[in-house]
């Protein structure tokens, strides 16, 4: 088969890859029927995080299952699934406690831009649907299995509430779905810091209700003045910066919540500064097994549309444009076709 690997910054290319055979008795082979490019894999095509050889991509997948190993008993052959971009048992301590992205037997995917994969504890790590869903419900679907489940995870930890206040830091496609979340869970007012009119278009879609374009000092001055000079019941930070972490600090009110979900790089915090702040914190790598279960019907009802932030459709052959075209901002986010 042909799977996506980078070489170096800039260097992504489809190759001859074996494909994925049962390894151990939990894995099941998907045959994928949608993949497509994390806001998170630039870091490594910009060669912000540095790899050391040649690396297989992908770790966003839906698909209809091939095979399953001996000791695989939920997950059948011809079920349409969903997985996250992290495995787990989804029985250990930590995923009874909803943490599934921290389990005991975590393996983080990253083979997916492929037509093929490889699922380790597949019992745990997929849902399936009760009927193979239409063809347009595909990228809705694909959508459940990171970015709306990050941002899903971002306004939950962000605690947030009907009628409070919500900042979402960062326009990708893990800030807007983290705006369609926050309004989900009915908050009244929904500022988004985005400087893109196409994707301040999308997040107007989504719910929000304000757009603030400033930066630094500047953008926090005009959270204040938007929150009768207080800040944000709750904040969003999805871009994983240094300047954008200070900046949802800052603009967090009193007791306020703050969610982290950006992947960080270079981040780091002041001891002194979070102890006057008196914010809560929470963030890490979404459990987005905790919330596939719901997100998934509420795509299958109609009730949501997260697919929209898909505005780039290619076949994996040209992967490499699609790269191209999310590091130019010329995407929003790429669904690649097997």
């Amino acid at each position: 088969m042909q799977g996506t690997m980078l070489y170096g910054p800039r260097d992504i290319r489809l190759e001859d890859r074996p494909e994925p055979k049962i390894t151990k008795p939990t894995d099941a082979i998907l045959r994928l029927s949608a993949t497509c490019i994390c806001g998170s894999d630039l870091w490594s095509y910009r060669g912000i995080q540095s790899i050391a050889q040649p690396t297989p991509m992908g770790h966003e997948y839906c698909g209809i299952v091939e095979e399953v190993g001996k000791e695989v008993n939920n997950i059948k052959p011809g079920q349409f699934v969903v997985g996250s971009f992290a495995t787990s048992d989804n029985t250990c301590v930590i995923c009874r406690d909803g943490y599934q992205s921290s389990c005991v037997q975590r393996e983080f995917m990253s083979t997916a831009q492929a037509p093929f994969l490889r699922v380790p504890s597949a019992d745990g790590t997929l849902v399936a649907t009760n009927d193979l869903p239409p063809k347009g419900f595909l990228p809705s679907l694909l959508a459940t299995s990171d970015v709306l489940g990050t941002g899903w995870f971002a306004a939950d930890a962000a605690n947030v509430k009907p009628g409070k206040t919500v900042l979402v830091v960062g326009d990708g496609a893990v800030g807007l779905l983290g705006v369609l979340s926050a309004k989900q869970m009915g908050a009244e007012r929904i500022i988004v810091m985005s400087r893109h009119p196409s994707r301040q278009k999308l997040a107007r879609k989504f719910g929000a209700t304000d757009i603030v374009t400033e930066r630094g000092d500047e953008g926090v001055a005009r959270i204040k003045e938007l929150t009768k000079g207080i800040g944000a019941d709750s904040v969003l930070e999805c871009v994983g910066t240094q300047e954008s972490m200070m900046q949802a600090i800052q603009s967090t009110r009193p007791g306020g919540y703050l969610s982290y979900v950006g992947v960080p790089h270079g981040v780091e915090l002041n001891g002194e500064q979070l102890f006057f702040a008196h914010v809560h914190l929470h963030g890490g790598p979404a459990p987005v097994r905790r919330y596939l279960p719901e997100l998934i019907q509420l795509v299958l009802n109609e009730k949501i549309n997260p697919g929209k932030v898909f505005d780039l459709t290619l076949p994996i052959d040209q992967v490499a444009e699609g790269y191209r075209a999310m590091d130019e901002r010329r995407a929003i986010k790429t669904l690649l076709r097997p």
